[in-house]
């Protein structure tokens, strides 16, 4: 059951919100899942002239599309937009592992560890969705600590929208595209090291061919639109 079919009533917006992405994160609403209004709002215990501007923020941050007539979707990312949102990440966090190294303490990185040591529980467990949710986690962590407020929360959107573009494009087939969906741990491992001895140049390497990595595993669709005119299309 996921969290939307079992929350509490009375939930604030803020709530609703979180709620919500977090199943996203998840990978437990893919994209082209409806939010049908009248089911949110039984299930967060609220009316529907609560849910509405729930839906409009995440139609605002790029995880819901609002398609007149029909409602609100899960947003189904495009290959191009696959491509920028990375191209995104590469750009914002090299720089957020810089000012990481700058601020953190040895608490901070310690708390990486912990989260690289709960992903590997996760996956040795067979519970891929907390690996998921861990493996984001990591990254999010890095930037919270950062003290780059605005840029953490592009990041954020970011994140949300790298689980949809993973579960749209990510390797075929159960386990392998869960596999695919998190972050290697072993790429944190490398990473984390160079975190802890507080080496940025590697840091920020490291980063920017991890995300590179992430992108290079997606499969896009291959086949073209047909081209010619209509009438030798139709065989005419």
């Amino acid at each position: 059951m996921s969290d939307v079919d079992s929350a509490p009533v009375a939930l604030s917006d803020a709530e609703m919100h979180e709620r919500i992405v977090s199943a996203v994160l998840d990978h437990r609403l893919p994209p082209g899942t409806r939010l049908v209004e009248d089911k949110l709002a039984a299930a967060f215990g609220v009316s529907r002239t609560r849910i509405r501007p729930v839906l409009a923020r995440l139609a605002s941050e790029r995880l819901v599309t609002l398609i007149p007539n029909r409602g609100a979707v899960i947003a189904e990312p495009t290959p191009q937009e696959a491509q920028e949102v990375f191209e995104a990440r590469c750009l914002i966090e090299p720089t957020l592992v810089e000012r990481f190294l700058v601020r953190a303490s040895d608490g901070d990185i310690a708390g990486l560890r912990g989260l690289i040591e709960a992903e590997e529980a996760a996956r040795a467990q067979g519970d891929l969705q907390r690996a998921i949710r861990l493996s984001g986690e990591f990254h999010l962590r890095i930037a919270a600590v950062s003290g780059q407020a605005t840029l953490g929360r592009i990041l954020r959107e970011l994140v949300s929208r790298t689980s949809l573009i993973l579960m749209a494009y990510g390797p075929s087939g159960g386990a392998p595209r869960q596999h695919a969906a998190a972050c290697g741990c072993d790429e944190h491992r490398a990473l984390l090291q160079a975190i802890r001895l507080r080496i940025a140049p590697e840091a920020t390497r490291l980063m920017r061919e991890h995300l590179q990595r992430i992108e290079a595993s997606l499969v896009f669709p291959t086949d073209a639109p047909p081209s010619g005119e209509l009438a030798e299309l139709l065989g005419l």
